[in-house]
């Protein structure tokens, strides 16, 4: 027993980041949506009313995973990286930046300090998050890819999305593509939304960050710390 004991002891911390409504004040996908209506490039008449549905039912956890990762990855569709890049640095320079307390900073910066392997783990897509991910020296980003044919955007996703029992299944074949399996690790785990459950379920140490209502209610009965960063 006292062998067991110091081999839990010895494992290695994996901590995993939610980033919307988590270490973020807002949504990526609703801010990138609302930042494109802003600078004209997309019509506003035909995406403002699409966006506040498909945020209300992500929200409430009823929206469908390929429909929302099919509406906001669509936005990037018909550009190469490089045409984008320009509004992506803008974007995180005044949309994103500003919306990221400094209590999530200090957090991540905690598990950093303390050696953790640190993840952010997102439904959005990765090339809009991973500017995120470097500006909180977060190395690993394990986020829903966007099609690439011909060097642009097709405004298609591709593999498995990383939203809802897609974010087990993605940090299963991360780890496993390192050499590594979950249980090897004392894990730890934070997001805000329902739509983890399934993430916050499989890690050793679930919390509830600034917690959705249907999320609250299962950390209520589940026992689950529930922090709070948005300040």
């Amino acid at each position: 027993m006292a062998f067991e004991a110091g081999v839990k002891k010895l494992k290695t911390k994996l901590t995993l980041f939610d980033l919307d409504h988590t270490l973020l004040s807002g949504d990526s996908d609703v801010l990138w949506v609302d930042f494109l209506m802003d600078r004209g490039v997309v019509d506003r008449a035909a995406f403002a009313a699409r966006n506040a549905d498909v945020e209300a039912r992500y929200k409430a956890g009823t929206v469908n995973a390929q429909e929302f990762a099919d509406f906001y990855v669509g936005t990037l569709g018909g550009r190469a990286p490089a045409q984008w890049e320009p509004l992506r640095q803008e974007f995180l320079a005044t949309q994103i930046v500003p919306r990221i307390p400094p209590a999530a900073i200090a957090l991540v910066n905690q598990h950093l300090d303390a050696g953790d392997l640190v993840v952010l783990t997102t439904a959005t897509n990765r090339f809009i998050t991973e500017l995120t991910a470097l500006y909180l020296d977060i190395e690993h980003l394990i986020a829903t890819d966007c099609e690439l044919a011909d060097g642009s955007f097709t405004g298609r996703t591709q593999g498995t999305l990383n939203m809802r029992e897609g974010k087990v299944t993605r940090l299963h074949e991360w780890l496993r593509a390192r050499g590594h399996a979950l249980d090897q690790f004392d894990s730890t785990a934070y997001s805000d939304s329902i739509n983890d459950l399934p993430l916050l379920s499989v890690a050793n140490h679930p919390v509830a960050v600034d917690p959705d209502p249907r999320l609250a209610e299962q950390a209520r009965e589940r026992g689950w710390p529930v922090v709070t960063l948005d300040r």
